[in-house]
């Protein structure tokens, strides 16, 4: 703060302060000392902004605040300006991805429920009005969204996260299918990112361990 006092354009302090306060911030608390723990943080990483536009850091906090906070409008537009200033920043093309499933996630469960269907009876959703309804509001969502999971794949092709997105987010669309059989490839799919995603934390956690095994013997 004293810092910033005497020069208040000094942005790395500012983003240490803001950081400091987004640390304090719990997300799911909704005590009134927490949202303004978080909304002080959100001020701090503005101010940041305002001397340095492109400050990916100070961007991806706030998208981070507003996720944390279920404001998916919000996240999503600030997960987008995050793209602009940093085109290879995998996290964002993440969290798009996340926040799509999030969307259709819990109006299809309910519409199974409604329906008399259990989590694990197989599909498409039996009511061809829901099903259509649910495919206009949600297939353009989960589209994109496994086109921002993909893309963040190009970026890092062992990012065995966005794989198991990637799984989640074909289940939501094979229930939206018209038909047996392209529901059946939908999930099979993501049965293929299931398998992908736990070959890659093979792969990842033998690369650890030898590395770990090499740091012992020298």
């Amino acid at each position: 703060k004293k810092s910033l006092e005497l020069d208040p354009t000094f942005t790395t302090a500012r983003l240490y302060l803001a950081t400091a306060y987004m640390s304090q911030y719990i997300p799911g608390a909704e005590s009134p000392e927490n949202l303004k723990m978080a909304q002080t943080a959100m001020d701090e990483f503005l101010k940041v902004l305002e001397v340095e536009p492109n400050n990916s850091v100070a961007i991806a906090s706030i998208a981070s605040l507003y996720f944390h906070q279920k404001k998916f409008d919000e996240a999503e537009e600030w997960y987008r300006k995050l793209i602009e200033a940093d085109p290879n920043n995998k996290e964002a093309y993440y969290t798009l991805g996340v926040i799509a499933w999030t969307r259709s996630f819990q109006e299809r469960m309910k519409a199974r429920a409604d329906l008399g269907m259990k989590p694990e009876d197989p599909g498409p959703l039996k009511d061809k009005k829901i099903r259509e309804e649910l495919k206009a509001k949600f297939l353009p969502i989960i589209d994109e969204g496994i086109r921002n999971l993909e893309k963040a794949l190009e970026i890092d092709p062992e990012y065995d996260d966005a794989m198991a997105y990637l799984n989640l987010l074909h289940r939501e669309r094979a229930d939206l299918m018209d038909t047996k059989e392209e529901y059946e490839k939908e999930i099979e799919i993501a049965d293929n990112w299931v398998d992908k995603t736990l070959e890659t934390k093979k792969i990842k956690a033998a690369r650890t361990q030898s590395v770990e095994a090499i740091g012992i013997t020298e």
